[in-house]
This record gives structure tokens, sequence and C-alpha cells, in this order.
């Protein structure tokens, strides 16, 4: 086996560990029995042992969140966060407990490079959303509402896990769909870039689709607060 065959296999079996436990309930011993491998040999491809192997898993699982959040611009805007949320629920879903442990705060052994490999995730996600909203120089606003939102669908995911996944899975994909439109929307109100970004947007939605149902079901109780206008 070459020898970037058998630091996969190693990274490979360190990854699906990280992913069920968190990384201080995962010794070196487990992961050269889960590869089959010796512990002499793991410590060969990673020399600084543990945090090493740690921070490598980390940044293989970052690179697989980024891509998560890589879609193609055109469509209802609501239709591409919908399959954004689709792959990134799926990696939540597939690491169980261990998305905590991975790209969360609260490891023993995490430091401030492990730290920046996770904010590092969380810009690449933010510059791919506002691709999305489709403008060349987003204001202040318009990046603190995509950041805050981002941080939301993080700590939905992680409440979600806690709550043993309830709702189900394309509840809370919609719901967060919901969130986004609804945090557009008030920013909007007042800033004018985000006021053309959701016009823009909205065109391009259908009656039939996640934001004319959020529609039909907001309206009527908007109509209710007339006497606030």
């Amino acid at each position: 086996m070459s020898v970037e065959a058998r630091r996969a296999e190693l990274l490979a079996a360190a990854l699906d560990l990280f992913a069920h436990r968190a990384p201080e309930d995962v010794s070196l011993d487990d992961v050269a029995s889960a590869a089959g491998a010796s512990r002499p040999l793991v410590y060969r491809y990673f020399p600084g042992g543990k945090q090493q192997l740690y921070e490598a898993a980390l940044r293989s699982a970052a690179d697989e969140l980024e891509r998560c959040f890589k879609e193609p611009r055109s469509g209802p805007l609501s239709g591409r966060l919908g399959r954004v949320l689709d792959r990134y629920l799926t990696f939540v879903d597939e690491h169980d407990a261990g998305f905590s442990a991975l790209l969360q705060s609260g490891s023993v052994v995490e430091t401030s490079r492990t730290n920046a490999i996770v904010d590092e995730v969380r810009r690449a996600a933010a510059e791919q959303i506002l691709l999305h909203l489709a403008v060349k120089k987003p204001g202040a606003r318009l990046r603190m509402m995509v950041r805050t939102w981002i941080t939301a669908v993080e700590a939905a995911s992680l409440i979600w896990l806690d709550e043993e996944k309830q709702p189900p899975v394309a509840e809370l994909r919609d719901w967060l769909v919901d969130h986004f439109v609804a945090l557009l929307t008030a920013t909007a109100a007042t800033d004018p870039q985000a006021d053309r970004v959701i016009r823009a947007a909205l065109a391009m939605e259908s009656a039939e689709g996640p934001v004319g149902r959020l529609a039909r079901r907001v309206v009527p109780a908007l109509g209710e607060a007339g006497h606030l206008l």
C-alpha cells in the first residue's frame, strides 16, 4: 500500500471514531485497531500523536462541510438553500454526537489552530451564501445577517441532536429556510441593499414553493396587526 493510501486509511478510521465519540475518548490504540494497523505505524504517519491526528481529521471534516455549501447559482433561492441544508444536515446526521466534538467548542484537545479551521468553514459558508445573494460588495448588515443565520444553523443542528433528531430532518430544513427568509426580510426593513436582494429573490419564487407557503402562513397573522400601522 502506498504512503498516501495508508495515511488515508488511518485518517478514515480516525474520522469514523471521532464521528461517534468525543476526541478525548479516542486513543491511538483505538485508531490502530480500527485500521488494522499498529500503534507505531500510526505514529509513523502522525508523529505529533493524537493531536496531529485530530487536527487532520478536523481538516478533512471541515473540507467536507465546506463542500456542502457549494451549489449552482440558478433557480429560486429557497430551493438552493434547501439543497445546501440537505447536505449539511446529512453530514450532521451521519456524524451524530461526534458533530459537536469535531466542529464545535468543548473538546479538551482543541487548540487555537483547530478553532481557526472551524472558523474557516464558517467564513467559506458565508461567502457561498453571499454569492447566491448576487451582491458584489455586501455591506456590513447583509454580512452580519448571513453570519447570524449560519450560527443559527449550527445551533439548531446541535439542539436537533440533543432532542434525539426531532423534528424530522425535512421539517428542520424547511424551518431553517424560513428563518433565512425572515432574517433577510427583517434586515431589508432598514438596509437598502438587503431590500434589493429580497425583492430580487422573491421575484424568482413560486406560490407553490417554500416562500409561498411561508407567506400564506404569515400574512393572515400580520393582517391582525393593522393597529400597529
